[in-house]
């Protein structure tokens, strides 16, 4: 009963509530906010003064529309009832792709475990959850429910990837990594939206991509180098 209820909530704000030009607006808002990747975490090196800023900014966004609209909360896929389903769904990949991250960095001699992956996986999903919110649902959520233009969604799926992909600028390994994720986080939040699930994983697995494949230490980059 819950699943079918939430499942009409869903069809409410797609074909009544949000505007094609709220969803434009929306889609304006996450390019916005890659280009500031770009130049604050990129260039100035400022990558925990923008991850804070986005997370607080685009957390007063949500609390706006929620206060107008109650129910987008659950259309933008923060929801509960169906978070076993999508969990067991997202498993599997995430089984393989940790087992792919290992082989990969046992050949190019990449591995570099150290206590610094626990932090990360502690705070990691808190930034996954808004990457998946931000790329996700607002990007393929947006442009499989425009109005005015049909997408199939092959074409969203790829499109959501290929930007996703290309904020990872200029690692390569990140590009092909998230390129390659976002492909299947596409799809399953096509099939069942849910960004809690996909920001966990997005930040258990990234953060292992990071100690495996990329040989990088981002709790040290974030963190630690503030201090010293």
């Amino acid at each position: 009963m819950k699943s079918k209820l939430t499942s009409c909530l869903m069809e409410f704000y797609k074909d009544k509530l949000i505007s094609d030009k709220i969803r434009i607006f929306e889609i304006s808002g996450v390019i916005l906010t890659a280009v500031g990747k770009f130049v604050f975490m990129d260039y100035l090196n400022w990558r925990l003064l923008f991850v804070v800023f986005a997370i607080i900014s685009w957390g007063v966004y949500i609390f706006y529309r929620y206060k107008k609209e109650r129910g987008v909360l659950k259309y933008w896929g923060f929801r509960t009832d169906n978070f076993k389903k999508v969990f067991k769904l997202m498993l599997p990949f995430a089984l393989v792709s940790i087992i792919t991250f290992l082989i990969i960095g046992y050949f190019n001699n990449s591995i570099n475990l150290t206590w610094h992956v626990i932090p990360l996986l502690i705070t990691y999903p808190i930034w996954g959850v808004v990457q998946q919110y931000l790329t996700i649902s607002l990007i393929a959520g947006n442009l499989k429910d425009l109005k005015s233009k049909k997408l199939n969604n092959i074409l969203i799926i790829l499109i959501t990837a290929v930007l996703f992909s290309i904020v990872h600028y200029p690692s390569i390994w990140l590009m092909i990594g998230t390129f390659i994720l976002a492909l299947f986080y596409g799809y399953v939040f096509l099939k069942q939206r849910n960004v809690y699930v996909m920001g966990v994983f997005h930040g258990w697995l990234g953060a292992l991509f990071y100690y495996t494949v990329v040989d990088r230490d981002p709790f040290q980059e974030v963190f630690l180098n503030i201090f010293s």
